[in-house]
């Protein structure tokens, strides 16, 4: 298994602008992360292009997958092309750069819209996304994340749903419990899809917490943590991810209280121990 990195582990400096794309590969290099995870919310195709080509040979790493930001839960037709056509650029970058994967999202929960009658959309929308990324050699993975595709048995309908080879999983470890889902038992029913990874972990808090708590649907607030830190059980995921032979990327998000560079470094850290854990049984 590799370690990557997702740039949103360190969003606070793309949105700040005290980083480009360019930067934060540097950054990810100098941690010992093999490979990154790019994000169309913070693409500039024009000034990114060359400057990532660039990053990516004087790093060595690689773009492990370039992540669109989709949401089909859109009323209209004209909306929900605006949607495919991120994941078309996610497509066109992950070509780029050489990656083999794009995460996708489903969409989101809306005031008034249902899930089933958002279901058409999504399904929809990620049909026409994995016929292009078919057409390019690139499998669409499908995040759990959200009300709507946030459970083992959602992104198995919906995958089951497109019916093509080229959308599968990308299993984040930490938000299945935010939807009050159990990660290990999330992992058997997902496992046999999964084609790429996202390292994240939550720790359940007290009441008297009030910074950056997320609370699942149970109203149970969780925050972030460095992975292996919190009640995700990373590293018994990563131990049943090398008992099924994964060997693809996993990416990083870490979504902490501590400061995103020091608590990423620090993730990056424990994923090693983990997988090299894994490895040695």
């Amino acid at each position: 298994m590799k370690i990557a990195i997702s740039v949103w582990s360190c969003h606070k400096y793309l949105y700040d602008g005290s980083w480009q794309n360019a930067d934060f590969i540097d950054y990810a290099a100098s941690v010992g992360a093999q490979g990154v995870e790019l994000l169309s919310v913070f693409w500039n195709k024009e000034s990114d292009v060359p400057a990532v080509h660039e990053a990516l040979a004087r790093t060595g790493i690689k773009l492990a997958c370039f992540g669109a930001c989709n949401d089909f839960v859109k009323t209209t037709a004209e909306e929900r092309e605006v949607q495919l056509q991120d994941i078309i650029l996610a497509v066109d970058m992950a070509v780029e750069f050489g990656a083999e994967v794009v995460r996708v999202f489903a969409g989101d929960r809306k005031e008034g819209i249902s899930y089933e009658q958002a279901k058409g959309w999504i399904v929809e929308g990620l049909a026409k996304g994995a016929a292009y990324a078919e057409s390019k050699g690139v499998v669409l993975c499908l995040e759990n994340h959200g009300i709507f595709a946030g459970k083992s048995e959602q992104v198995q309908d919906i995958i089951t749903l497109v019916g093509s080879p080229a959308l599968r999983s990308t299993f984040d470890m930490g938000n299945f419990l935010l939807v009050d889902d159990v990660p290990a038992q999330a992992f058997e029913a997902l496992h046999p899809l999964i084609r790429h990874v996202h390292a994240k972990d939550f720790l359940r808090v007290g009441e008297d917490q009030k910074e950056g708590v997320l609370r699942a649907l149970s109203g149970q607030p969780f925050i972030g943590a460095v992975p292996t830190e919190g009640d995700v059980g990373v590293a018994s995921i990563v131990g049943k991810l090398a008992g099924v032979g994964y060997d693809g990327w996993m990416s990083i998000e870490y979504e902490g209280l501590e400061e995103q560079k020091s608590g990423t470094a620090r993730a990056v850290e424990k994923l090693a121990e983990a997988v090299e854990a894994a490895s040695v049984k």
